[in-house]
């Protein structure tokens, strides 16, 4: 079964008739502005990738850690670790997943045959995880925004370690949260065989199209999984491009800061142009802010205004559609992610959504 997923511009202009390059895309949490491409070297293009020991350097260095996999994004390594799970513990059949959050996860365990426990922000209660259990957790949450404090998560890894269980924590939206709360600065040892930690490079770094991304763990985790994935996951242009962007500390803070200046902007934005009668919560990250509405997927349509002038996320989605502003309606259809707009954007969503509002 395939998922839907934001990014989609081309299935959503061909639906709403209207040419792709007309589109404000708000629909993904990557970032608005991307880290410069630097000049390539040509012989890149001609060769096999090969091992970059200097993006590896990198890459420990901008996430403090000591051991880490390069990989071509966190999607094949979500679909295979239950396959190598279960080959590492055959008495492992119950994974707890949050009950908002990235589906390719739920999806990913549903499929190899594990049963669900699902969570909502608040995680399970340490005392009832069960022996040889699986918990996801992602950090920041993506769509709710919900953060874990790392200390809350030292404890959770502790009680997966002593009850032989697995603990997979995806930080792909970490990168903008100050101070850092990423797990990925444990000291991971060659016994700790527990704990798999995933990081995205595009989002923060606006490059999600060159398709790179690490996971971190012990030896063995990392050694497993580069044997299924097989040889040249990730070409040579993007581990170049990789290496140098988590190389530039300057553009870094640069990028924190924009990011940090753009969500905020959002935020007033979206509270000054619509019904905050009808909505419960405005919450995200600097790459993304979610609203969630009172008013669920059976709601009154926008074009009757009679009925307590309710309006349902999935009918702002489709008006806004219509505009030509594309965002993320979530799976339960209660809420819409807005991606970040650049500067010169505000006013096209501000108009879009007054035009809705009025």
């Amino acid at each position: 079964m395939a998922l839907i997923h934001g990014g989609q511009l081309q299935r959503v202009a061909k639906q709403f008739n209207i040419a792709p390059e007309n589109w404000l895309d708000l629909s993904t949490g990557i970032a608005p502005l991307s880290y410069p491409i630097p000049s390539i070297p040509e012989q890149l293009y001609q060769v096999l990738p090969q091992p970059n020991s200097a993006l590896e350097t990198a890459a420990k260095g901008y996430y403090n850690t000591n051991s880490l996999l390069i990989t071509n994004g966190s999607q094949a390594i979500i679909k295979l670790l239950p396959t190598l799970w279960h080959e590492e513990n055959k008495h492992s059949t119950t994974v707890y997943l949050p009950e908002q959050g990235y589906k390719e996860h739920a999806l990913a365990w549903q499929t190899a045959g594990f049963i669900v426990c699902w969570y909502q922000d608040t995680l399970p209660e340490i005392t009832e995880i069960k022996e040889n259990s699986v918990l996801v957790v992602i950090n920041p949450n993506n769509p709710t925004g919900q953060l874990y404090q790392k200390a809350t998560l030292l404890s959770y890894q502790q009680k997966l370690a002593q009850s032989n269980g697995l603990f997979v924590i995806d930080e792909a939206f970490i990168d903008v949260i100050e101070p850092a709360q990423s797990m990925a600065n444990i000291s991971i040892s060659n016994s700790d065989k527990n704990t798999l930690i995933l990081r995205s490079f595009g989002k923060f770094f606006g490059l999600a199209g060159i398709r790179i991304g690490f996971l971190i763990g012990n030896d063995d985790w990392l050694a497993r999984f580069s044997d299924h994935l097989g040889p040249w996951q990730v070409n040579g242009p993007a581990q170049f491009i990789a290496q140098k962007a988590l190389e530039d500390k300057h553009w870094q803070r640069q990028q924190q800061q924009t990011l940090k200046t753009l969500s905020s902007q959002l935020q007033t934005l979206l509270t000054e142009n619509l019904p905050m009668q009808q909505i419960t919560t405005i919450s995200g990250t600097a790459l993304f802010q979610t609203v969630y509405f009172k008013a669920g997927r059976d709601d009154t349509s926008l074009e009757n205004k009679n009925i307590d002038g309710k309006k349902s996320a999935e009918n702002y989605y489709i008006a806004l559609c219509k505009q030509g502003v594309y965002v993320r309606l979530t799976d339960d259809k209660c809420a819409l992610r807005f991606g970040i707009p650049k500067a010169e954007d505000f006013e096209r969503l501000a108009n879009a959504l007054a035009n809705i509002k009025n």
